[in-house]
């Protein structure tokens, strides 16, 4: 029986495309999350509250409002650092919510990034009814060593099922900072990273890899309102640094109220770590030279008073009318305004967190 050209170009197709009778899938180690291979970074009491991913302490969850622990199961800043000679990576996650802010992207809101010796390698983002994240990835040549690390979402609680390598890959600690304590950034939702188009460009992310430092993002939205509970949660941390960019939230009169309380228990246990206020930046609706003026004079009255380790960051230096397009709704910053806030963040920092020709 003769066989038409369409007939044996099918059986062509077929024989090219289908595997080998027998042939199966590369197999592949699966480590299940949490791991000491993977170990988490941002998420200072992770170890305690393993597998949960949380900002705050969990047996401190009394002493912050509802929706201040609500906010904090957020896992903003997060991260999984490790080295690894896989050529493939494949992160499972779900996220808990399908809920999605007009003003922000599905992958900057649930999503998680995937970064490799530095460098941009994609991100997931949560699809269907379950809300699960599969995320593939090609890490580069097998059997060559490389820098692993996964931003966790911005906005959305989150869980991780587990991450897989090829079989036989070797799997070791991440490198070390070049600042291994942490900045510590307590804040709003422009702290916590809204309106970031990714995981990994929050302004907090961004001076992480610039610096060569680790971070924790302590931004909670709509709720930076200088707590009190924050504050001594903090002093539970080793910082490098501490930034207080809360201005968002909170009166001048609620921010003369609340700065002097809350450094001051910084104070009392950091005498000399480095303290950054942010001041107002620009928005549609004008800079509030009053709640400007009351974050100056408070950093003023200390340095008076011999605190030698404050200083103010003027904010329209970060956003001004000028660069406003910065804005994704003219009040929270588009990935360029981190950049911006970014850009204005490094030199200051650089100079106390960093030795002398260290960081990138």
């Amino acid at each position: 029986m003769k066989r038409s050209l369409w007939g044996w170009a099918f059986v062509a197709s077929f024989l090219v495309l289908a595997p080998p009778v027998g042939a199966q899938e590369k197999p592949a180690q699966a480590i299940a999350f949490p791991d000491p291979k993977l170990p988490v970074f941002g998420l200072p009491w992770f170890k305690e509250d393993s597998p949960l991913l949380c900002r705050l302490p969990a047996r401190l969850k009394k002493t912050f409002t509802p929706k201040v622990w609500e906010l904090a199961r957020c896992p903003s800043g997060g991260r999984i650092r490790f080295r690894t000679n896989s050529r493939k990576l494949t992160l499972t996650a779900k996220c808990e919510s399908d809920y999605t802010m007009y003003h922000i992207t599905s992958i900057g809101q649930n999503g998680f990034d995937l970064y490799v010796d530095g460098f941009y390698q994609g991100s997931t983002q949560a699809v269907g009814p379950d809300r699960k994240e599969i995320g593939e990835w090609d890490l580069g040549p097998a059997g060559v060593d490389k820098e692993v690390t996964i931003y966790m979402p911005l906005y959305k609680a989150a869980t991780i099922q587990e991450i897989d390598l090829d079989e036989k890959a070797e799997v070791n600690p991440p490198r070390s900072f070049a600042q291994p304590h942490p900045v510590v950034y307590y804040g709003t939702s422009i702290t916590q990273g809204g309106c970031a188009s990714n995981p990994g460009m929050s302004y907090a992310a961004i001076l992480g890899r610039r610096l060569d430092c680790d971070f924790v993002n302590l931004g909670f939205s709509g709720n930076g309102n200088g707590d009190i509970a924050v504050a001594k949660a903090i002093t539970e941390l080793q910082p490098s640094a501490i930034v207080l960019d809360y201005w968002a939230n909170v009166s001048a009169e609620q921010m003369g109220k609340t700065l002097s309380s809350f450094v001051k228990i910084l104070r009392e246990k950091f005498p000399e770590v480095p303290i950054f206020v942010i001041t107002p930046y620009y928005t549609i609706t004008g800079i509030n030279q009053e709640l400007k003026k009351s974050e100056v004079d408070l950093v003023t009255a200390r340095q008076k008073k011999g605190d030698a380790h404050i200083q103010w960051i003027d904010g329209e230096t970060m956003i001004s009318r000028k660069t406003a397009y910065a804005l994704v709704d003219g009040i929270h910053c588009n990935t360029l305004g981190f950049k911006l806030m970014a850009d204005q963040l490094e030199k200051p920092l650089r100079k106390v967190i960093l030795p002398k020709g260290r960081g990138r």
